[in-house]
């Protein structure tokens, strides 16, 4: 069958209707197992309610002061937490608040997570059974020691001043 297609001017012929049919309908085969396979893959677990979804507060409390403040709190499925800071050095230069609290959970595996904390002028320190800990330090090889004895018996000649 000869068809005759004209648009913009333009004349098309298709020579072969029927296995332009054909193409088409491969196409929508094969876009409907595409649709069916992203459907399968997607992921939906933000639909899915979590049992926590329905958790209530059961105990809050916090008090705030220039200061200082402190907070807690408690919910019925079992996480809870609790901080408090001052705030050191009032009107000096080194002004700073320092931080302690702590916090605790059920882990996805059944296991009581429990986190204390500490913050001030030394960085942020946690502590907890679950934390990872770093290895022990490894003494400091003989060549290592031999070479930074040599450089501080032999400091480098001072480079001489540049022009601009």
């Amino acid at each position: 069958m000869l068809l005759e297609y004209k648009t913009a001017g333009c004349l098309f012929y298709n020579h072969s209707y029927t296995s332009s049919v054909n193409f088409d309908t491969y196409n929508m085969k094969y876009f409907i197992v595409l649709a069916l396979v992203a459907a399968a893959a997607a992921d939906v677990s933000h639909i899915v309610r979590h049992a926590d979804a329905d958790a209530q507060i059961v105990k809050q409390d916090s008090d705030v002061f220039p200061d200082q403040y402190q907070y807690s709190y408690e919910s019925s499925n079992g996480i809870a937490g609790q901080e408090s800071g001052v705030l050191k050095n009032v009107g000096r230069e080194d002004e700073a608040i320092s931080v302690q609290g702590s916090n605790s959970y059920i882990s996805p595996e059944g296991e009581h997570i429990q986190l204390s904390y500490v913050a001030d002028e030394n960085g942020y320190q946690p502590q907890g059974s679950h934390l990872p800990t770093p290895p022990p330090p490894q003494p400091i090889p003989d060549y290592i020691i031999r070479s930074l004895e040599y450089i501080a018996a032999h400091p480098p000649a001072p480079e001489p001043a540049r022009r601009a």
